[in-house]
């Protein structure tokens, strides 16, 4: 099950496949029951009713976490145009309907493309994002609406890759279309959705939602919660520069020592974060970060005596 277990339990990542109807947190606290852990920590939330990629972190490498949930992500999902939901998504009241038949599957390619590129996105007030110290979705349950600071995001590919379909199943008016996105952490696919039907001169709304990858963990490598895999601790910062050090190097790196960037003992070219890593193991010590002409360490996981995780 586990890459590496010690004595408080396993230390490293798992891939999930999230299915509909659990959210992020229902994950984590059956993680921790399969697993035998408290130290399960999950890197960027998913909507309830969205399924694929959830990346969590375990034992040691919970501390890791922050360097996955800035990565990229990318989605699938349907938009239903032709009416808008309280929610942005399918799981919403119904709040209006539009008569929007005459628009061409042509029409929704270019307001799609209209929505790529850096945006100012406001959250919408069903999710996890905290106002004033209480999250909007507890807010937005007891009825209320309040002002939301808007985020930078990055659309880099919004693209439609379906025809439109006339919705069967009763549950809404309007027709469908298979779409695409792959964006900066942070950016809402239900909120491109909305955008999406306003630009069109009516409304829409996401569902079937899927996270298809964080950065370089995708679906085709995830597992279902009761095959739970325990990837090495490595594995969350592959993308980071990985560097190999002796293990000289690696005692120093495990009680968090500044290195110096440049010298005889270890090499940390550009301008990081790095991942050090034992050259003896291959296992993960520690993530540093530039402090100058040093690099210092923001993550140490390794203890000594330079055991890696």
């Amino acid at each position: 099950m586990s890459a590496t277990t010690s004595q408080t339990g396993p230390h490293g990542v798992c891939v999930v496949d999230k299915p509909a109807g659990m959210t992020s947190h229902d994950v984590v606290a059956r993680a921790r029951r399969l697993l035998g852990t408290r130290k399960v920590g999950h890197a960027g939330t998913l909507d309830p009713d969205a399924t694929g990629v959830l990346v969590l972190g375990v034992g040691r490498a919970t501390r890791l976490l922050r360097f996955v949930t800035s990565l990229p992500k990318s989605y699938a999902g349907e938009v239903v145009l032709g009416a808008s939901t309280s929610t942005l998504d399918a799981s919403g009241a119904l709040k209006a309907t539009y008569d929007m038949d005459h628009v061409s599957v042509e029409a929704v390619r270019e307001a799609a493309a209209g929505l790529v590129g850096h945006l100012s996105q406001e959250p919408p007030m069903v999710s996890a994002v905290s106002v004033g110290g209480r999250r909007l979705h507890q807010l937005a349950r007891q009825g209320l609406e309040v002002e939301r600071d808007a985020r930078p995001v990055t659309v880099h590919r919004f693209e439609v890759v379906g025809p439109l379909v006339p919705l069967t199943d009763g549950v809404a008016p309007g027709r469908s279309v298979a779409v695409e996105v792959d964006c900066s952490s942070g950016t809402y696919v239900r909120s491109l959705a909305d955008d999406l039907g306003r630009a069109l001169g009516g409304g829409a709304h996401l569902r079937h939602l899927r996270r298809t990858a964080v950065g370089h963990f995708t679906v085709e490598a995830a597992t279902s919660l009761d095959d739970l895999v325990v990837l090495p601790c490595l594995d969350a910062v592959r993308h980071l520069a990985v560097v190999a050090v002796d293990d000289d190097v690696a005692a120093l790196v495990a009680t968090g020592t500044r290195l110096l960037r440049t010298g005889e003992a270890v090499e940390l070219a550009g301008e990081g974060p790095w991942a050090l890593v034992s050259s003896t193991t291959g296992a993960l010590l520690a993530v540093y970060e530039a402090a100058g002409e040093r690099a210092h360490p923001a993550v140490v996981v390794a203890s000594p005596p330079a055991q890696g995780c």
